[in-house]
C-alpha cells in the first residue's frame, strides 16, 4: 500500500472518532453491498475504456473513497438540533459574505468548514480557472437552460446513489423543480466572472450545496432506517464525482476516441474550473485527475465498481417525479412554451446519453418517446448547436470575443434571475420518503 493510499484509509477511518454519533457503528473495515469487484455486476462493464486501463491504484482510492463522507461540513450540519437548523446556514451564509470572524457566536465547527473551504490548494490556478468559468458561459447560456433535467435525472439510475434523496422525499413531491432549479443555479452563477473568488457568489453556493449535502448526511444518518452494510455511507465522496465531472469526463473521453492525450490551452482552462469547483464541494485532489487518460480511468473505476440496480420504486419515482415537474417560475405563454420545448428535448438527453439510446427501457422507467419529443427536440438541438457555434466562432475574432462574453454573461443572469431564490436547505420535519425508501 502507497503511502497516499495509507493516509486516505486513515481518513476515513478518522469519521469513527471525529464523528462517533454519527459514524460510530459503521464497519470501515467492510466494503458495503454496493461496491462490487465483479465489473459484469456494475453500471458500467467496461473496466478499459478507449484502450484505457485502470491501475489497482485508482480501484483502491475509489474504493476508501466510497465510504468518505465530508468531515467538516458534517461536524456542523451535526450541529443539529442544537442549532435549529435555519440558524446554521443563516451563519454559513454570513460566514460567506462577510468572514467568519465577524459572525457572533460562530462555533468552531463552522470556523473549520470555512477554512478548509479558503484554502486554496497548490495544484490551482486561478487565473486559469477564472478562464475556464468565461469559456464555460457559451455551454451555461445555450445548453444549461435545456439539458439540466436530463443530465440531473441521470444521477438516479441506481439505487445505492439515489436513496438520500428517496429517504427524504424531497424528489418525490411538489419540491423537485426547485432541487433542479438549484443544481442549475449552481453551475450557473460559478462561471459569471469572479464567482470563485472567496467572496464570490459561486463560493457561497459551493459552501450551501456543501452545507446540504452533509444535513441530508446526517439526516438518514440519525433516522435509524440507514443500512450501512448495504448502502455504505450516505452521498459519498464518489457519488459527488458524476454531477461535478461528467463534462470534463465526456470531453476527456471524446479526445481519446480522436486519438488526443493532451488538452489544449482553453480545454485545460475548463477542466481546472471543474476540478476547483469540485474541490470547494468538499472532494478530494485525488478524485479529480488532470489529465484524459486519468479522468477516463478514476470515472471508469467509480462506475465500474458501483454495483448495478434498478428500483422502480425508488429510482423509478424520482426520475418521473423530476421529468414531470414544472420549472418555470411563472404561467405565462413564454415560460409555458420553454418548458414544453425544454421537457422534450431533455427526455431525448437522458435516453440517448444516459440510457444509451434505448427507448424500450425507458419505456419500462414510464418515460415515453414519441414522435413529437422526436421532432421538437431535435429542433431545439439544432437551434441548440447553432448558438454554440456561432459564439465558439465568436471567441476565435480579436475584439468580437470580448463583446460575446459580455452577452453571454447577461444571459446567464438573465438564467440566474428566471431559476428564482436558491435556498440550498434540507429541512428534515418536512422529509416525505417514498415508500420503498421508507
Amino acid at each position: 500500500m502507497t503511502p497516499a493510499l495509507e493516509q486516505v484509509r486513515a481518513r476515513v477511518a478518522a469519521q469513527k472518532t471525529a464523528l462517533p454519533e454519527l459514524y460510530g457503528r459503521i464497519d470501515f473495515e467492510r466494503m458495503p453491498e454496493r461496491w462490487t469487484e465483479d465489473a459484469s455486476q456494475a453500471i458500467i462493464k467496461d473496466r478499459a475504456p478507449m484502450g484505457v486501463a485502470m491501475t489497482d491504484n485508482e480501484l483502491e482510492l475509489v474504493r476508501a473513497y466510497t465510504m468518505l463522507g465530508d468531515v467538516v461540513a458534517d461536524a456542523y450540519a451535526a450541529l443539529m438540533p442544537k442549532i435549529p437548523f435555519r440558524r446554521l446556514t443563516d451563519m454559513l451564509q454570513e460566514a460567506c459574505a462577510r468572514g467568519v470572524e465577524n459572525v457572533a457566536g460562530a462555533p468552531p465547527e463552522l470556523v473549520a468548514f470555512i477554512r478548509d473551504m479558503e484554502r486554496i490548494p497548490d495544484w490551482v490556478d486561478m487565473d486559469m480557472v477564472r478562464e475556464g468559468a468565461r469559456l464555460d458561459l457559451n455551454a451555461t447560456a445555450n445548453i444549461s437552460p435545456f439539458a439540466i433535467r436530463g443530465a440531473f435525472i441521470a444521477t438516479f439510475l441506481n439505487k445505492y446513489s439515489a436513496l438520500p434523496m428517496a429517504m427524504t422525499g424531497t424528489l418525490s413531491n411538489q419540491t423537485a423543480a426547485r432541487r433542479v432549479r438549484e443544481t442549475a443555479h449552481f453551475f450557473a452563477c460559478t462561471v459569471l466572472p469572479g464567482a470563485l473568488d472567496r467572496h464570490g457568489e459561486g463560493f457561497k453556493a459551493a459552501a450551501m450545496v456543501r452545507l446540504m449535502h452533509s444535513m441530508v448526511r446526517v439526516n438518514v444518518l440519525r433516522s435509524g432506517r440507514w443500512d450501512a452494510e448495504v448502502y455504505g455511507v450516505p452521498i459519498p465522496q464518489v457519488d459527488q464525482m458524476p454531477a461535478g465531472l461528467i463534462p470534463i469526463f465526456l470531453l476527456a473521453f471524446r479526445m481519446l476516441s480522436e486519438g488526443r492525450r493532451a488538452f489544449t490551452p482553453g480545454e485545460r482552462a475548463q477542466v481546472e474550473l471543474a476540478r476547483y469547483r469540485c474541490f470547494l464541494l468538499g472532494l478530494p485532489e485525488d478524485l479529480l485527475a488532470d489529465t484524459p487518460e486519468g479522468i477516463v480511468r478514476m470515472m471508469t473505476a467509480r462506475n465500474t465498481t458501483l454495483r448495478e440496480s434498478f428500483d422502480d420504486e425508488v429510482c423509478g419515482s424520482l426520475i418521473r417525479a423530476t421529468l414531470s415537474a414544472y420549472l418555470p417560475q411563472d404561467d405565462s405563454y413564454a415560460s409555458q412554451l420553454h418548458d414544453q420545448l425544454e421537457r422534450r428535448f431533455a427526455k431525448l438527453v437522458f435516453v440517448q446519453h444516459f440510457l444509451g439510446g434505448d427507448r424500450s427501457l425507458a419505456a419500462r422507467m414510464g418515460i415515453e418517446i414519441g414522435t413529437d419529443d422526436v421532432v421538437i427536440g431535435g429542433l431545439v438541438g439544432a437551434g441548440i448547436a447553432l448558438q454554440v457555434k456561432a459564439f465558439e466562432i465568436a471567441e476565435m475574432i480579436p475584439g468580437v470575443r470580448d463583446v460575446a462574453s459580455w452577452i453571454l454573461e447577461k444571459r446567464v443572469e438573465q438564467l440566474i434571475a428566471g431559476l428564482g431564490h436558491a435556498r440550498f436547505t434540507t429541512d428534515a420535519s418536512k422529509y416525505r420518503p417514498t415508500a420503498a425508501a421508507a
